[in-house]
């Protein structure tokens, strides 16, 4: 028996195929790039889904895959009209979130936007508000919106793909979207002014079972015809689950520090009263709809455009002496390198080292540390903290953070497969629906999933200047 995984990532998607006790089993991955051409630049779809058809084709034991869950980015929707093939059904294309062209529309937005105490939303550059996405293309194609039947959340939007069947699922909806209010568990006003309602098809939690899929897509890959799909999630609150599961982790404070081509950091039991206090501070909503205090910023992407701004390979390894030299000299960089995101968005960057950098990799790996400290700072993060995904490969970098945060454990998931391990949760939920009744309430101990997680202790480095070096960072910045 084995499980699938589609994880779609704004840099990288991925199909993981996982065993009957949980183990990796095959990995298999290609480049996320946008089209440029075309009305905007949008998603790829057709080659995504042509390289899951094949993928899936060509894996030998296709027809032991049982349950295919979906994972994706955040704010990315798509318009569809479901009465006519899948293929075309796409009323416009899958607009690229960095797609600062939406910015012209902003001031009639601005009208209409709800305040950030209804939606926990920031105002976000570019399309990262998924409601301004909307809105746009409403406003500059209105003949092609008006073809629309449901506006589905990117996750689910493969999964009808995938089944045929329509729903919309809260981890999505409640991403900075402009268009979901946490704190009652609704719909946002933004959906009502601007008459999307009919667009919206009926919620269901990311656990439930869509049911199998088409017999079409049996016939192109070679899957049982009895495979399962489930409603799919939002990617950073996959990483998030499996702590919510987690006997050690499920009723304590703590943080999941997600790492990508975005950092997310999520605070259980987080203070979100105060998150309109801080830039790009903002609430996610858990699979449960409870909202999660949480912080970003483009970790992965900046770190790669350090590297390429200071003359080295993201691809290097660091060492210890690098980062000594690194702090022993001040080098440094400060932000923004991301278009605007994080705690520090629309500031000039600041370049203190030689070019090209001795250490470009060292003076990047010193930035995300510090990066991360901030964004702690910023949600009053107490208890533990667990760092998954991509900066794990980083071990120097995760040292650093232990050493930052002197009062705080750090844990390193010791697997890269936090997001996968997470959305294979979903296959042991029970099946509850409407979304109304999918909260935890029902869940007992015999019912609710147990997550396993291989947590290793980070011991803090020890490097010396490391808090000069973090006051000049900080005195560069201007705070």
């Amino acid at each position: 028996m084995m499980k699938a995984v589609l994880d779609i990532g704004k840099t990288n998607v991925k199909l993981q195929l996982v065993d009957a006790e949980g183990r990796l089993s095959h990995s298999y991955s290609r480049k996320n790039t946008p089209l440029e051409s075309g009305l905007y630049p949008h998603a790829d779809v057709d080659a995504i889904w042509q390289w899951l058809l094949e993928t899936l084709a060509s894996y030998p034991a296709a027809a032991e895959i049982t349950a295919l869950i979906v994972t994706t980015h955040g704010a990315t929707a798509a318009l569809i009209n479901s009465n006519v093939p899948a293929a075309d059904a796409l009323v416009l294309p899958v607009l690229d979130y960095e797609f600062a062209g939406i910015n012209s529309c902003d001031q009639a937005y601005q009208a209409v936007r709800p305040g950030f105490s209804e939606t926990l939303s920031p105002d976000l550059p570019a399309g990262l508000n998924l409601g301004r996405q909307i809105f746009w293309l409403q406003q500059q194609f209105p003949a092609q919106f008006a073809q629309a039947t449901q506006l589905l959340m990117y996750p689910q939007y493969w999964a009808w793909r995938l089944t045929g069947q329509l729903v919309g699922e809260v981890t999505s909806l409640g991403c900075h979207t402009d268009l979901w209010a946490p704190l009652t568990q609704r719909y946002s006003s933004l959906v009502e002014q601007c008459h999307w309602q009919a667009l919206m098809p009926p919620l269901q939690p990311a656990w439930q079972s869509l049911g199998v899929i088409r017999p079409e897509i049996a016939n192109a890959t070679g899957l049982s015809p009895a495979c399962e799909v489930h409603v799919g999630l939002h990617d950073s609150n996959a990483s998030y689950l499996r702590y919510l599961c987690n006997e050690q982790t499920q009723t304590a404070s703590f943080t999941v520090v997600s790492t990508g081509t975005w950092t997310i950091l999520m605070q259980a039991q987080g203070r979100l009263r105060d998150l309109h206090l801080r830039r790009d501070t903002l609430a996610n909503c858990d699979v449960f709809g409870d909202p999660i205090a949480c912080a970003r910023f483009m970790g992965g992407r900046e770190y790669e455009e350090i590297c390429q701004r200071l003359g080295g390979d993201v691809n290097t390894p660091v060492s210890a002496q690098q980062l000594q030299t690194a702090l022993d000299n001040l080098w440094m960089v400060t932000p923004d390198f991301s278009s605007g995101n994080g705690p520090f968005g629309g500031l000039a960057p600041k370049l203190q080292c030689p070019l090209p950098a001795p250490s470009a990799g060292a003076i990047a790996t010193l930035y995300s540390a510090l990066m991360i400290d901030q964004r702690l700072s910023d949600l009053q993060a107490s208890g533990a903290i667990y760092i998954e995904g991509a900066f794990l490969k980083n071990p120097l970098l995760c040292a650093l953070l232990a050493q930052l945060r002197s009062g705080q454990p750090v844990y390193l998931s010791n697997d890269d497969t936090g997001t996968v391990q997470g959305a294979l949760l979903l296959t042991q939920f029970p099946q509850v629906t409407p979304f109304a009744q999918a909260s935890r309430a029902p869940l007992t101990e015999q019912t609710r999933p147990h997550a396993r997680i291989d947590l290793v202790p980070c011991k803090a480095s020890q490097f010396q200047g490391l808090e000069q070096y973090r006051q000049r960072w900080y005195a560069l910045i201007g705070q």
